[in-house]
């Protein structure tokens, strides 16, 4: 494979040979344009930034040998959000990205109805024009979400290098992201897994479920800490990071997050203000000086406030 780069930014071209034939040209590109993810380049191609011998590729293309591929990745356009000065409970930073410890009730992306006053607006503040590029967006490098009523840690990569190489721990499953819970009843065993996949409900289509269908694959282990009188305190470790993953697993098997509106009992515990649910610990390896670190957060009043009423309720029976 002989490769070339223009000297124009962002263009790319590749004369592809013999052994290359036959791949798919998205997942053939993302193994050369590393600073890209498949994702990324699978935009491209929808876009037409993607040619194969003059031609704009499809996005199941596949390669034969001597085409010429010419790939435009276009300057990232500008995220319309406005920088709002939002305190933030900042946990680490330095120059290549920062864990934010994030409060319940606030929203990461803005949305409709929730336009300003989240995560990306304060981390737009925060950062000035350190932010990563990826996807063709400037923004700050959210590698992962919790939901807007969980609440704890999250990483955010400051340049496209670290959100890449923070991303694909988390593809590898060697991100280590630790919740703490309350759920509803008494767990059988002290420890377990739920290896369950997940997908959009097939009636409802702003819930998830654990579905057969147009789903993806999804495991979450658990550790009994304490347990209360109809609840119990657990420990969550995430395999995999699907969407409402925790929620949806403990709600399927029977016991779900004390407080959630969504994937709880229908007479909902008011007082908690959405589930129980903080992402207390993450760890990952840096991506740039390669050591391991591992970062804890406590738990938030909500939660041991909780906590200490259920331990008041169970002394009293």
């Amino acid at each position: 494979m002989k490769e070339t780069m223009i000297e124009q930014e962002k263009r790319y071209s590749f004369c592809l040979e013999p052994e290359d034939a036959g791949q798919r040209l998205d997942k053939w590109l993302q193994s050369r344009l590393t600073e890209l993810t498949r994702s990324a380049i699978q935009k491209l191609m929808e876009q037409g930034s993607v040619t194969q011998n003059g031609v704009p590729a499809g996005k199941n293309a596949k390669g034969s040998a001597g085409d010429m591929i010419e790939v435009y990745v276009p300057r990232p356009k500008p995220l319309l959000v406005t920088a709002q000065n939002i305190p933030l409970d900042i946990m680490y930073e330095d120059d290549h990205l920062l864990v934010v410890n994030k409060a319940k009730g606030m929203v990461v992306h803005p949305a409709a109805g929730n336009e300003d006053g989240t995560l990306v607006n304060a981390l737009l503040y925060h950062c000035g024009d350190s932010l990563s590029g990826i996807n063709g967006v400037i923004r700050p490098g959210i590698v992962h979400r919790i939901d807007k009523d969980t609440s704890g840690l999250l990483i955010v990569a400051k340049n496209d290098t670290a959100h890449r190489r923070l991303a694909l721990q988390i593809k590898e499953h060697s991100f280590t992201r630790m919740y703490e819970a309350v759920v509803y009843g008494n767990l059988k065993q002290d420890q377990g897994t739920i290896d369950a996949p997940i997908g959009r409900h097939p009636t409802d289509r702003k819930r998830m479920a654990v579905t057969d269908k147009n789903s993806k694959h999804a495991v979450t282990h658990y550790t009994v800490l304490q347990r209360y009188d109809g609840f119990t305190h657990v420990q969550l470790k995430l395999e995999t990071g699907r969407t409402h993953q925790i929620r949806v697993h403990m709600a399927h098997i029977g016991h779900p997050v004390a407080g959630d509106p969504v994937y709880g009992v229908k007479k909902v515990i008011a007082s908690l203000h959405g589930q129980c649910l903080h992402a207390r610990v993450i760890g990952f390896v840096h991506p740039v000086t390669e050591e391991y670190m591992e970062i804890v957060s406590e738990l938030p009043g909500y939660f041991t406030d909780f906590l200490k009423k259920l331990r008041e309720q169970s002394c009293s029976l």
